[in-house]
């Protein structure tokens, strides 16, 4: 049997412990990635936090889940995907540990930084077992089952989120990781076979990866810092210095390593690469404004963690309800439609949101924003993430999957460093509820705007493939997208549940 690929089967006992594991094991990273957004405001009066710190706390777990990711899939498949699954389940629980015990922001901060390298290592993981462990047929059941008990999972988590930043304390949500975590591992050693890709041969791509991690992190310190310091400050400018020189450095390493972690041929598609472009500004909108709306929601509107938690549940609700169905109907009619009214629709839902100030009635003032947003975003997630697998070589479909994924998170990332202080939320700001609420309005506009200009650019960058003849009977159909794995509330990107994110 080849070593790479099994053949179990969904209905079986093994199959069905392999997707238990990976099931919870995904859920560790997008239960804690839609729970620290809710808990900002807490974490921000402990420590007596500037706003800048506070995403400090989102863009350490960002820059390195980002930076990490395409390694994370190739190390799978390089030394088995169990076992780097299982070395960054474990690893993800010993950060969050470290996370809830944290003195200090500093050490907060760090721990958060740790915790990327661990979803890092899961993330691809994940998909990857399920990718490798079950026969052709069962793949796709496999992977919606996959999907919807993750979103399942990660509705739950801001629920429960609340409830234990309420009652207890925020430290809980980290702590909450660490039971899920060593479930996880056990399973995942009893129960889930080995696999690795035997063609995968030469070295990981390390100095690509050092490379784009620390290009991230000078561009972030220096879109954070600067409202701060002033652009003209050493620290900012030799941030920004050095974010740049290593961006680029990656980009000549890339095109000169043997075998590099991001292939630079995949951008030969105009298609590919406009996808990419489109993803960057809807996913930098989503994730600028779902940073703020928490913090809104809790510091101007008075909603109490739980409540805050509570509010977005219909995002995740009609997201499982349509995507799968928005996903089938771009297949039947082309994806440029939906790329570029989806976004439009998302931008429309961010403005309502400004409707989420004092003394907002959830019913008029929240919902019928959540609800635009999410329609918006079902419309728009499933056939731009089609687009990007189906507008790259068949060979390099996991590594266009990573990249579109790490491309949304990127743009989430540059979001939370740049947008609050575009909106004039900084210092101690966002514990002034009327501040807060004028920079949370202007804040929404551009988000609205930036989103909406997504649209703009699918419209005139997109192309629908050639119309196909009529499927034949009893030929197999091909696995749409899931929905989305999460939206988080601390401003992560939303990760696209179902389609292959390991190489």
């Amino acid at each position: 049997m080849n070593p790479g690929h099994l053949e179990l089967r969904l209905a079986s006992a093994p199959g069905r412990w392999v997707l238990t594991a990976t099931v919870l094991g995904s859920a560790i990273a997008a239960i804690d990635s839609t729970v620290v957004g809710i808990a900002l405001p807490a974490i921000g009066r402990n420590f007596s936090l500037p706003v800048s710190s506070l995403q400090w706390v989102v863009t350490a777990y960002l820059v390195t889940l980002a930076g990490l990711l395409l390694v994370g899939g190739a190390l799978g498949d390089r030394y088995g995907r169990r076992r780097v699954f299982v070395i960054g389940v474990v690893w993800f629980a010993m950060s969050s540990l470290a996370c809830a015990l944290a003195p200090d922001p500093a050490v907060l901060i760090a721990a958060r930084a740790l915790q990327g390298v661990g979803g890092a290592l899961l993330t691809p993981g994940s998909l990857a077992i399920l990718q490798a462990s079950f026969a052709p047929d069962d793949r796709a059941p496999a992977i919606g089952a996959w999907s919807g008990l993750g979103g399942v999972a990660t509705a739950v988590g801001p629920l429960l989120g609340g409830v234990l930043i309420s009652a207890v304390s925020w430290r809980l949500i980290f702590l909450i990781n660490l039971p899920l975590a060593a479930v996880v591992v056990a399973v995942a050693r009893r129960h889930v076979p080995e696999t690795r890709n035997a063609q995968a041969t030469g070295r990981v791509d390390l100095t690509g990866a050092v490379l784009v991690t620390v290009g991230l992190v000078g561009i972030t310190m220096a879109f954070i810092d600067a409202p701060g310091r002033g652009w003209g400050a050493p620290l900012v400018l030799g941030a920004l210095v050095a974010g740049v020189a290593a961006l680029g450095g990656f980009v000549l390493a890339e095109g000169r390593q043997r075998d590099p972690m991001l292939p630079l041929a995949v951008f030969r598609s105009h298609q590919f690469s406009a996808t990419n472009v489109v993803t960057f500004v809807v996913y930098a909108a989503l994730g600028g404004a779902l940073f703020l709306l928490p913090v809104e929601l809790q510091q101007v509107s008075h909603y109490s963690p739980l409540e805050a938690g509570a509010s977005l549940l219909p995002l995740t609700i009609v997201m499982l309800a349509l995507s799968a169905r928005s996903g089938a109907l771009a297949a039947r009619i082309g994806p440029r439609l939906q790329m570029a009214l989806g976004p439009v629709v998302v931008g429309a839902g961010m403005v309502l949101l400004q409707r989420a100030g004092p003394g907002a009635d959830y019913l008029t003032g929240v919902l019928p924003g959540v609800l635009v947003l999410a329609l918006g975003l079902a419309t728009t997630v499933a056939p731009l993430t089609a687009t990007a697998l189906s507008s790259a070589p068949t060979e390099l479909a996991g590594v266009a999957s990573a990249t579109n994924n790490d491309v949304a998170r990127t743009g989430s990332l540059v979001a939370v460093a740049v947008l609050p202080a575009l909106a004039g939320i900084t210092g101690h700001g966002y514990l002034h509820p009327a501040q807060l609420a004028a920079g949370f309005r202007t804040a929404l506009v551009i988000a609205g705007g930036a989103s909406a200009l997504g649209g703009v650019i699918a419209a005139a960058f997109i192309r629908d493939p050639p119309r196909r003849g009529p499927a034949v009977p009893g030929a197999p159909r091909p696995a749409m997208c899931c929905p989305l794995e999460a939206t988080s509330l601390a401003g992560g990107a939303p990760a696209v549940r179902g389609a292959p994110e390991a190489r």
